[in-house]
């Protein structure tokens, strides 16, 4: 092994140690730590701190039964794995050296498989590896292999969505700009056979009968009307709201099953619904009575049987004394 000249060793500062080495950390004869790299000092944090001794800051993974340095470079040929003792779950690989004449103990080290958990935990950016690692190229290699991967199945569900989208916009209630019960049914054959969890809201308009006799037909549309823009403002755009009779509507809540949040939804259109509407200068007075059941609460989860469940709560709502939200536990059906 050939011996270098005195005038052929290059001196590094630490500001030129941390531009191609931004994962040391210089150690002294001890193994206490005089300066760190910046991205480790991140990793590190917060005992990254001059003079916090190596088997403070690291378990030792490998070689087996080493603590200090000194043990780490005995017996593991200057090849090591450690763990950072502060929590943060990346495993280190690294080198270790002795260094001539003051003792002191060069680590260079690297995240190998923890990359990319590294980088998501971590935050690190391009800037936080040397300009040589190659370690941000591969992970953008795949990352980009993830992303090609996410857009076709993407595409693959928007179509899939296109295709139903079409199909349910033939299926439009003309008069309240909803669905129509076609489209509601293939929304809850299509829940149902996925096993989701979802609320269902059965709606029925108190006092519509006495606004159509008193005001005529074309009073009675323009609740209607109404009825669907306040629906359509209280839902989500991946609930479905439909007219499905006269004055009869059904919500399905994707998603949402808790009871007293659905309780909740329901007591608000309620609320929007019994605000008196102006029609030609004559008020239209109505109100709502709401049965509400849940996918969940079914042991054979159905369309027909939900459907009947709902009926039931909204008999109950009517039964109680209208213009209320009765929700309906249906479990063993």
């Amino acid at each position: 092994m050939q011996t270098l000249r005195p005038e052929d060793r290059i001196e590094l500062d630490g500001a030129a140690t941390a531009q191609f080495m931004p994962m040391h950390l210089l150690l002294d004869a001890e193994g206490r730590a005089i300066s760190y790299g910046p991205t480790l000092a991140r990793v590190l944090q917060p005992g990254a701190v001059p003079g916090a001794r190596f088997e403070d800051l690291f378990e030792v993974r490998s070689p087996g039964g080493a603590v200090t340095i000194g043990q780490v470079l005995a017996r593991g040929g200057n090849r090591f794995r450690l763990l950072p003792k502060n929590g943060v779950r990346v495993g280190l690989r690294g080198l270790g050296q002795r260094l001539p004449g003051s003792g002191r103990i060069l680590l260079n080290l690297s995240f190998g498989i923890d990359l990319t958990t590294a980088v998501r935990d971590l935050a690190l950016t391009d800037a936080d590896f040397a300009a040589t690692d190659l370690a941000m190229e591969l992970l953008y290699m795949a990352e980009a292999n993830a992303a090609v991967t996410r857009e076709l199945r993407g595409l693959n569900l928007r179509l899939e969505g296109a295709r139903i989208a079409a199909e349910e916009e033939a299926m439009t209630d003309p008069l309240t700009g909803l669905r129509n019960r076609r489209a509601a049914d293939l929304v809850l054959e299509r829940l149902c056979a996925a096993r989701a969890g979802f609320g269902l809201l059965h709606l029925d308009l108190d006092f519509f009968k006495a606004v159509n006799d008193t005001l005529g037909h074309a009073a009675g549309d323009f609740v209607l009307s109404n009825v669907g823009r306040i629906l359509r403002e209280q839902l989500r755009a991946e609930d479905c709201a439909a007219r499905v009779g006269g004055d009869e509507f059904v919500v399905i809540l994707a998603n949402r099953t808790d009871p007293k949040l659905l309780q909740i939804i329901a007591e608000r259109i309620i609320a929007r619904i019994s605000e008196p509407m102006d029609f030609e200068g004559q008020l239209c007075n109505v109100s709502a009575s709401i049965g509400i059941v849940r996918s969940l609460d079914l042991a054979v989860l159905e369309p027909v049987q939900l459907l009947a469940a709902a009926d039931r709560a909204l008999y109950a709502a009517k039964h109680a004394g209208r213009s209320r939200a009765v929700l309906l536990v249906t479990r063993g059906e």
